[in-house]
């Protein structure tokens, strides 16, 4: 089938429709005939249901599993940043974390700072006054956590940069994903779902995360543009609009794509979006046009709100960031630590991680790896014990049913 140029009047202007019906994004579907070099794919003729059979996978490796961290004796503090930025810290982190923690003999003392970065120099504070061995800490910003940094520093306290990146600080350790991979993930999987469609020339649109509050923003944009510029530099599709959720603050998602989308000329066919929540703040101003279920649209997070637009077909990826698996390789480095013994005895291979604002920095990083989730494959986050069947099908179960989740 052909597709037409497909343009959409952000403030109520008619919506222009190509012929064409829905094409199932699958190895098997049936695919469009492309418009020709100088086009766009008609969003009408695009489903953001997709079912890649094969998905791109991350580079980076993970630890083994099924050893034994050992035992340890003290107190490891855990602080948090907020609960804005994403529904994780609450729902994974801070159970998971607890769990690991206290299994291995610690007391863990674990608070969320709720966005507050004087709150959170309080809570570090507090926790070096009372005698923490480990300080393990997700910045709300790089500047105060390096402050932190500092003052543990002093006072003899090994710091474990969580899930985000100190920038400028001193902390020896890193563990996270690796956030770079990610982004690269996010762009591939959404070429991979238009390209099996016949899709050809699409118009991307960007929504970077907090791009300035967290390195990890940073390294998730510019992973995809590892991906999306080669492309654009070829012809193959165009980046209409670029702009960022200002600190991840998820109010701003919807009005700042609105703004986009209107700076793109109402057209686009598919959107990097920073994380699951920005993703659905972008599928609700694509409902108001119509468009919803027509853009392929990519996340982050794999949470319930995430997991559920993709079942609808609203979403057509996220990316599953296994928390057990970060919450883990934390406690064990912290075990590690206390006991005194090399991480490589646990497992825990460790590499040098750039910082370009303090060179001199000697930061060792274990970055995990990340999977893609379409609709082909929800049942692994339910396998790995993230979420439940119930949890994400609740108010869905038809279709949940139809792609035989349980």
């Amino acid at each position: 089938m052909s597709t037409s140029l497909h343009r959409l009047a952000a403030l109520g202007v008619a919506l222009m429709v190509g012929t064409g019906g829905l094409a199932a994004c699958s190895d098997n579907s049936p695919s469009s005939t492309p418009s020709g070099s100088g086009g766009s794919s008609n969003a009408a003729g695009i489903t953001a249901a997709c079912k890649l059979d094969s998905p791109p996978t991350s580079s980076a490796s993970a630890p083994p599993t099924g050893g034994t961290p050992g035992q340890a004796s003290g107190k490891v503090g855990v602080i948090l940043p907020d609960t804005t930025s994403s529904t994780r810290y609450t729902l994974y982190d801070k159970p998971l974390l607890q769990k690991s923690l206290s299994e291995a003999g610690i007391t863990p003392d674990i608070q969320n700072a709720g966005g507050s970065t004087s709150k959170f120099a309080a809570i570090a504070q507090s926790m070096i006054g009372e005698g923490v061995k480990v300080l393990i800490i997700d910045s709300i910003d790089a500047p105060s956590g390096a402050g932190v940094e500092q003052e543990a520093a002093a006072a003899g306290v090994k710091v474990i940069d969580y899930d985000r990146v100190n920038l400028g600080g001193t902390a020896p350790y890193y563990v996270s994903f690796d956030n770079q991979d990610v982004g690269r993930l996010q762009a591939q999987t959404m070429m991979d779902c238009l390209d099996a469609q016949g899709v050809t020339n699409p118009k991307i649109i960007m929504m970077d995360g907090g791009t300035d509050v967290d390195n990890n923003a940073v390294l998730f944009a510019k992973g995809a543009h590892e991906v999306l510029d080669p492309l654009q530099s070829a012809g193959k599709l165009t980046i209409v609009s670029e702009s960022t959720v200002k600190g991840w603050n998820v109010e701003e998602a919807a009005p700042t794509f609105t703004q986009a989308l209107t700076a793109a000329g109402g057209q686009v066919d598919g959107v990097v979006a920073a994380n699951d929540d920005i993703a659905n703040a972008v599928i609700g101003v694509l409902k108001g046009s119509g468009l919803n279920g027509h853009v392929v649209v990519t996340g982050q997070d794999s949470g319930v709100q995430g997991l559920q637009n993709i079942v609808t077909g609203q979403q057509s990826m996220t990316v599953f960031k296994n928390v057990k698996l970060e919450a883990a390789a934390a406690a064990e480095l912290a075990i590690a630590l206390i006991q005194g013994t090399d991480p490589a005895t646990a497992g825990l291979t460790l590499s040098p991680f750039d910082d370009p604002q303090a060179p001199n920095h000697k930061l060792q990083a274990l970055l995990l790896p990340a999977q893609v989730i379409t609709q082909a494959n929800v049942q692994d986050v339910i396998d790995a014990g993230a979420l439940t069947a119930a949890e994400i099908c609740k108010g869905i179960e038809s279709d949940c049913t139809s792609l035989g989740i349980s």
